[in-house]
């Protein structure tokens, strides 16, 4: 999956967020970055051509699922090539030469303290303080210079900005991963090996009594294998949905395409967001 490290990719959030952790196990330490304020951000700059690829998150095992990138998928004409798996390790990361015991306050994005409660219990005296990004806080703390306050962040962010790690693995649970998909334009979208293949799709339903459960019936019938289905309500139909699903094959596989045939008979609307290599 690696390619030219001339090549940009996109990502929401400061350097050295978890989803530059995403890019580099995606495509190598020295691929260049180019960080965006917001999701929209990320997948307008990869449709304008001002990126060659993007990099978001579409689930974490403990918080479900990003909702707004499904969104954007549909939205977008930008298909999924790979998939990647981040371990969220949280780190008490402080300036240079601040030591553990002059830490009054702790910033980090509300769902990063969230996840140590563990750790705040067993040192009461630190002020939890929300930010808007976790690898911001880190960079904000070392720009400012504050010498009573840390963050919490990856271990990305403490090299990216020069920052110290005063305490490793801090969060509550370590299985806490977060799934990350790598975007191209269409033109640059290569098809994966039939090997360990997996696809997504989205697709509408008529509103009839058992239509998901005929639709779902056109995969177990062929022996796919469904690893997620997700709902999302379908923008100017109340109480209509879009189903995003993802299963293991190759789109070009019999089985598959035969399943994909009579999904095509029973759905309003079908896309293939993308097949790509399982992460």
């Amino acid at each position: 999956m690696k390619r030219n490290s001339a090549e940009q990719i996109a990502f929401q959030g400061e350097r050295g967020a978890f989803s530059e952790q995403a890019v580099r196990q995606l495509l190598g330490e020295k691929v260049k970055v180019a960080p965006c304020a917001r999701f929209d951000d990320v997948f307008k700059s990869l449709a304008g051509g001002a990126v060659q690829g993007a990099v978001v998150p579409i689930e974490n095992t403990l918080h479900g699922s990003v909702h707004e990138n499904y969104d954007h998928l549909l939205k977008y004409d930008l298909p999924i090539v790979a998939e990647t798996n981040v371990r969220i390790v949280h780190n008490l990361i402080a300036r240079p030469g601040v030591g553990f015991g002059r830490v009054r306050r702790v910033y980090s994005h509300p769902v990063a303290l969230a996840q140590c409660l563990d750790f705040f219990a067993k040192n009461p005296g630190f002020e939890k303080v929300p930010f808007y990004d976790t690898a911001g806080s880190v960079k904000m703390i070392v720009e400012k210079g504050l010498d009573d306050a840390a963050a919490v962040a990856s271990s990305v962010a403490a090299e990216n900005y020069g920052a110290t790690i005063l305490r490793r693995s801090i969060e509550d649970d370590r299985r806490n991963f977060t799934r990350f998909f790598l975007l191209r334009r269409p033109d640059d979208a290569t098809p994966p090996p039939r090997q360990k293949a997996k696809t997504s799709v989205v697709f509408t339903t008529r509103n009839t009594p058992g239509a998901l459960f005929r639709s779902l019936s056109a995969f177990a019938l062929r022996d796919v294998n469904l690893t997620k289905i997700e709902s999302r309500p379908l923008r100017g139909k109340p109480w209509e949905y879009l189903f995003y699903l993802d299963f293991l094959g190759h789109i070009d596989e019999p089985n598959v395409q035969n399943a994909m045939g009579h999904l095509r008979e029973l759905a309003d609307m079908l896309r293939v967001l993308g097949c790509y290599p399982r992460g």
